[in-house]
């Protein structure tokens, strides 16, 4: 069988600005498809990419060349398989599972939520991922994790530094040297943590796995508390933003998820929309075929989550559309199999039940007077940048 077709006219930058047009074509041309820009092989239809993830034996997520390791300095738990992948997710979940983030989160995010709605003002213009999605983001997740003595501007930058890392596929150094110095501004805080939850052990993932009866090595704690402010931070935020875009776009939907009480259903089409993680890289370990094409032992391919959560065989011919209320919303926005997002059910709570009927109720008559000035950044993982809004 022959390879896949190359596309040598996509560049990063395009997949930065603008990748769903790409996309489109990709899924009805060609998708399989290798990128040069990249240095990987594109899955762009929902049943290659779920097809991967539930494969993890001969799509390892172990992949050498990711960008993954030198942003991080350490060898992730999002990078490895099998028992090594679930012994370190395991010595997580317990400050994650849905029981303790109803009991012991939950209470906390209101609380701050509400603190953070009675920052902004009353009426008049704000900005509200700046304001809001990203401030009240990184405040529960410092207290999640166990480290709420960083402040917002700490846990931001830091988590927009490991992406920018992660995510720099085009092997640019400059990204690397800023994922250098936020690594040691972080190593040196943790020090301090470990410190401390041992002294007085609470319910944050921090002190779950350094009080463990059988913890995992410090170095990989930390690496796993790293994994969650690049991920936890930008998924809860991202996806409050587009939610906004979503509903005040489209207000006659707007209308009808307040009378329904329908925010979960709203946040459900603002991940999908939109996916925060747009795509994984997945090592391939033995001689394959997708689609017809020979996928050759080392290659890496890529599932475009984003492409796939707007699959016209899946979401039919509305799939670029925001729409609440889809028949079905099976989408891969938290991507499944073995590395199925940890922080799933802590989004879904925080901002589809908590945040944004809050946001909501309190200024009613919020609104977006320039649509076209919301600004949407990211290949890797994306989002709008801005949110400017009128809020009363």
């Amino acid at each position: 069988m022959p390879l896949a077709p190359v596309n040598d006219d996509i560049s990063f930058d395009q997949l930065t600005l603008d990748p769903y047009p790409i996309y489109r074509r990709m899924r009805a041309d060609t998708p399989v498809v290798r990128v040069p820009s990249v240095h990987r092989t594109f899955l762009v239809k929902a049943a290659d990419t779920k097809m991967v993830k539930d494969d993890p034996e001969l799509f390892s997520s172990d992949d050498p060349r990711t960008p993954m390791q030198p942003a991080f300095r350490a060898h992730t738990l999002m990078r490895k398989d099998g028992a090594d992948h679930l012994r370190e997710r395991k010595a997580m979940m317990p400050a994650l599972t849905p029981k303790v983030i109803q009991c012991e989160w939950a209470p906390l995010y209101e609380k701050l939520a509400v603190e953070y709605l009675d920052r902004l003002p009353k009426e008049g213009p704000a900005d509200l991922f700046t304001d809001l999605c990203g401030p009240v983001a990184a405040r529960i997740l410092a207290h999640i994790l166990g480290i709420p003595e960083a402040t917002d501007e700490q846990m931001i930058r830091w988590s927009q530094n490991l992406i920018d890392g992660s995510g720099n596929f085009d092997w640019r150094p400059e990204p690397f040297e800023v994922t250098d110095r936020a690594n040691d501004e972080m190593n040196a805080m943790f020090d301090k943590v470990v410190d401390r939850v041992r002294a007085e052990p609470d319910a944050s993932a921090f002190s779950v796995m350094v009080n463990a009866d059988d913890p995992i090595p410090r170095s990989q704690i930390y690496s796993n508390i790293k994994i969650a402010i690049g991920g936890g931070i930008n998924e809860p935020r991202d996806a409050l933003a587009t939610l906004v875009y979503g509903m005040l776009t489209n207000p006659d939907q707007l209308e009808q998820v307040r009378e329904g009480d329908d925010w979960g259903k709203a946040f459900e089409e603002a991940v999908r929309w939109v996916a925060p993680i747009q795509a994984s890289s997945r090592l391939v370990t033995r001689d394959t075929q997708i689609r017809g094409f020979d996928i050759p032992k080392g290659d890496t391919v890529m599932t475009i989550q984003a492409s796939a959560n707007r699959d016209e065989e899946v979401f039919g011919d509305n799939a670029e559309d925001f729409i609440v209320y889809r028949d079905k919303n099976q989408h891969q926005a938290f991507g499944n199999g073995p590395h199925h997002c940890a922080g799933s059910h802590t989004a879904r709570r925080t901002v589809g039940k908590i945040m944004a009927p809050l946001l909501f109720e309190r200024f009613p008559n919020m609104r977006l007077p320039d649509p076209s000035a919301v600004m949407w950044r990211g290949f890797g993982f994306r989002g709008p940048i801005n949110m400017p809004v009128i809020m009363g």
